[in-house]
């Protein structure tokens, strides 16, 4: 391949077979890789005659080495899960990741948006609140920062998004939970936080009609980040009414199964697939915590490798090119079923 080919340092990462952050961090800096590494990548530089965009990187230079990582509620485990693996590919790559908090909140969310502005970051990686978020504030920040959004998407908005495939989640766990017992129904907030919640409600709806199956939503009251309080209070609400039209609950994500199961231990309500078991409960999200629930819970799981990967690659591009990519790509990643003992 003659360099004219190689449009990128993505592309001569990936035909020299050196990865991607430790290419970038030999451009900005050789001395920063092992000696073994960097007679590798001058090896190949020659093989290919591969010459990296010197205007382009001299471009980035004039920004900060930061990159801003912003996501709505830190003490979710699960963005405390899919952060920890994105710092340590910004890190191996040269960056200083600098991670903020919205706390479920817009007006803060609009502030960290502001400070990050004002930082002048290299790029962004950005989960935002969703329904929650000032639109009109992330279209002006996305326009003056490089960013990609991940998690929850808000159409158009960023120059890529990277994700999970709810519709991947919800089919899965309808059909084996149909196809193993009582057909389930769906448990989730009347007003949920997370524009994820509502794209499974629409997947098991429609994968229930695919069925030919009836479908059964069950809505309880609570707003907010806490879902496993959440979760329980409106477990022992439909528990102690009798409500559930079915002995098999699929909740929205594993943080309200998780209060749903804290409900039916407290109320003597055994669950799993034993004869002496009254519910089967799964769920979505494969929560760090959920395989110690008790009983463990069955769930659809997040690649978060594939997803935080993917991210940071994207970002890693974006900043490559000048911050601005020739289209907005959307980048969806399918889940996982993993079976467990709650159902």
């Amino acid at each position: 391949m003659s360099q004219s080919e190689i449009r990128n340092m993505e592309e001569f990462a990936a035909i020299s077979g050196i990865s991607r952050p430790t290419v970038s961090k030999y451009f900005h800096d050789p001395s920063s890789v092992r000696k073994t590494t960097r007679m590798r990548i001058e090896a190949a530089l020659e093989k290919y005659d591969y010459r990296p965009n010197i205007y382009a990187m001299n471009q980035n230079r004039k920004l900060t080495k930061n990159i801003g990582i912003v996501v709505p509620y830190l003490a979710d485990p699960f963005f405390g899960e899919i952060v920890r693996m994105i710092e340590g590919r910004c890190i191996e790559a040269g960056f200083t990741p600098s991670l903020f908090s919205a706390h479920g909140d817009q007006a803060h969310e609009n502030d960290i948006l502001d400070s990050l502005r004002s930082m002048k970051p290299a790029g962004v990686l950005l989960a935002p609140l969703g329904r929650q978020s000032d639109k009109s504030a992330i279209e002006t920040f996305c326009k003056h920062v490089p960013t990609v959004l991940f998690d929850s998407n808000i159409e158009g908005m960023g120059e890529a998004f990277v994700g999970s495939d709810n519709h991947s989640f919800v089919s899965q766990t309808v059909e084996y939970l149909s196809r193993t017992g009582e057909t389930p129904c769906f448990f989730e907030m009347r007003t949920p936080a997370n524009p994820n919640a509502n794209k499974r409600r629409i997947a098991y709806l429609s994968m229930m009609e695919r069925l030919g199956l009836e479908p059964h939503v069950v809505k309880i009251d609570g707003t907010g980040w806490g879902f496993e309080e959440i979760g329980r209070q409106g477990g022992f609400r439909v528990l102690a009414e009798k409500s559930l039209p079915t002995n098999t609950v699929l909740c929205s994500n594993d943080r309200l199964a998780i209060g749903f199961l804290s409900a039916c231990y407290e109320s003597g309500v055994r669950v799993g697939r034993g004869p002496d078991c009254q519910l089967r409960v799964a769920s979505h999200d494969d929560h760090p915590f959920s395989r110690f629930t008790c009983p463990s819970l069955t769930t659809a799981a997040h690649d978060y490798t594939a997803v935080s990967d993917n991210a940071v690659e994207t970002l890693f591009r974006l900043i490559e090119s000048g911050g601005r990519l020739e289209n907005r790509t959307e980048s969806l990643f399918p889940a996982r079923l993993i079976m467990r003992d709650s159902a």
